[in-house]
């Protein structure tokens, strides 16, 4: 099914915020809630994972209490656009890599970074993303606190 033949309709768009809010609800529960039958959760379910609307389930790890205490968000250039492709191939490698956004602007790509230490941070900078040949120029921000943290909403 391709996604231009998918078709949400206001009960998958209640089922995917039921996922979205706590994967691990239960497909009974999405029914009770949604006063559906249960076997109509888990066909749209199905169905959505089927078309990759559901990429999958996660667990929301928090870095903090892991010890991992800084944040920070790397801004890369790269030499040449054909560099984007092994440079995001050798950052699927790196522990502390934790996403990567290619974007638009001043950035190439934008890189969320988990260390337990500014210390972390230096060595990693130093002895991992700035090794890699196709990076012309980093610039490093810490993030000092995340007062927001959310899946999209549906709505």
């Amino acid at each position: 099914m391709s996604s231009s033949d998918l078709k949400i309709d206001l009960i998958d768009r209640r089922i995917l915020e039921h996922l979205a809010s706590d994967s691990r609800k239960t497909y009974n529960e999405i029914a009770s809630d949604l006063k559906l039958a249960t076997a109509t959760i888990h066909s749209r379910v199905a169905r959505l994972r089927q078309s990759g609307v559901i990429k999958g389930s996660h667990v929301d790890l928090d870095f903090q209490k892991l010890g991992f205490l800084v944040t920070s968000f790397i801004g890369v250039n790269l030499a040449s656009a054909k560099g984007v492709s092994p440079v995001v191939e050798k950052l699927k490698s790196f522990q502390e890599v934790t996403s990567v956004h290619y974007t638009t602007g001043q950035y190439s790509l934008f890189v969320k970074v988990v260390t337990k230490t500014t210390q972390d941070l230096h060595l990693f900078l130093i002895n991992k993303l700035q090794t890699l040949d196709e990076i012309s120029s980093t610039e490093t921000f810490i993030s000092l606190d995340n007062p927001i943290e959310r899946s999209r909403s549906l709505g």
